[in-house]
């Protein structure tokens, strides 16, 4: 039997397959509204065989968008746009899942078809906030540095978008801590230069994102997976570390998170990162040996490679990034070439033999 193809139970819900669509921003939203480009191309993949669905990062106040192109679900008005989704990706046996994030000194960027530079405050930009106030890039608007009060509505919004979500029918919630994205710049000592409660030691610089965790899991349903997504280290010296990342892995398990989904990078531009085939793939063996479940992610793009990293252990599910860009029935293709069965859409089964 394909390990790739196994089911796989978290709390109440459980997965057709192991194959997971990585969140891939679409930069297609207006004032946060989900339309029919996202249903067709989060329904394409459901119907190709993906057995989760985790939609682009979405996020959870207007400020923290990375452009304004990102989906939102800082209104009660977004939440019918996204269910019209998550309804559609149920349908196909696939199940919904949704990332709530906040882009923090990345924000109020333009789109990347537009260049993807920082906005002006004068041509479609706004304020950053982010732990310290400094850029990411040289050059860039300086951040504004996130007070008390900033810090306990950032924890509010996530709060309250993760109950919008499970209103839009969502199934499990990913918390978006990586990629250099706020969460990640309060865990990196290259982003967060703070003295107080927020910054300095390991246990100040986790402490947003575990009380973060926290409000999301306490109205997150309890039979719901939630999962995190960490980048595992920073690539930089005196940034982030693997060590520190599985250090965390048993506190975010126990908040409440089932799964962390590993990846790397995106908070120091220009880090030497030595991308190939399945690169990110040990950072989810370190963070699984801690005794939480664990994603591997990063050029994972054919059924042998998935299929091996499950079944030797070193992941508990694949997530597929640009792979499923390419190609939205990989799952069906990557079934038949491991010579097991998986369900089609009735409409195509014309086309299996």
């Amino acid at each position: 039997m394909s390990a790739l193809f196994s089911p796989l139970k978290i709390r109440s819900i459980t997965l057709k397959n192991r194959i997971v669509m990585s969140p891939m921003c679409q930069y297609t939203a207006k004032n946060g509204f989900a339309n029919d480009w996202h249903l067709v191309h989060y329904g394409t993949r459901a119907s190709g065989g993906t057995g989760l669905i985790i939609t682009e990062a979405t996020a959870v106040w207007p400020e923290g968008r990375i452009s304004p192109g990102d989906l939102g679900l800082w209104s009660d008005d977004h939440i019918a746009g996204l269910r019209r989704i998550t309804e559609f990706i149920s349908s196909q046996g696939a199940v919904a899942g949704i990332q709530l994030a906040h882009a923090g000194r990345k924000a109020s960027c333009a789109v990347p078809a537009d260049g993807g530079k920082q906005l002006d405050l004068n041509n479609g930009g706004w304020e950053t906030v982010a732990p310290s106030a400094i850029p990411f890039s040289p050059g860039e608007r300086p951040p504004v540095m996130a007070d008390n009060i900033c810090i306990e509505r950032i924890i509010t919004w996530f709060h309250e978008a993760a109950t919008r979500a499970l209103q839009a029918g969502f199934k499990v919630a990913e918390i978006h801590a990586a990629h250099g994205y706020l969460l990640q710049e309060f865990l990196s000592p290259l982003s967060n230069r703070r003295t107080d409660d927020y910054g300095g030691s390991f246990e100040n610089r986790t402490r947003l994102l575990l009380n973060v965790t926290e409000a999301v899991r306490s109205v997150w349903p309890a039979e719901y997976p939630l999962f995190v997504r960490i980048s595992s280290t920073d690539w930089t010296e005196g940034g982030w570390t693997p060590e520190e990342s599985a250090r965390l892995a048993p506190l975010l398990q126990k908040a409440g998170v089932d799964l962390i989904d590993c990846s790397s990078g995106g908070n120091v531009p220009g880090a030497k990162i030595p991308i190939g085939p399945g690169y990110q793939v040990p950072f989810a063996e370190i963070v699984k040996k801690t005794g939480i479940l664990a994603g591997a992610v990063g050029m994972i793009t054919d059924a042998g490679q998935a299929e091996k990293i499950v079944a030797e252990g070193r992941a508990d599910l694949v997530l597929l990034g640009r792979e499923l860009l390419r190609n939205p029935y990989f799952p069906l293709q990557a079934a038949g070439d491991l010579g097991t069965q998986t369900e089609w859409p009735v409409q195509y089964v014309r086309a299996k033999q």
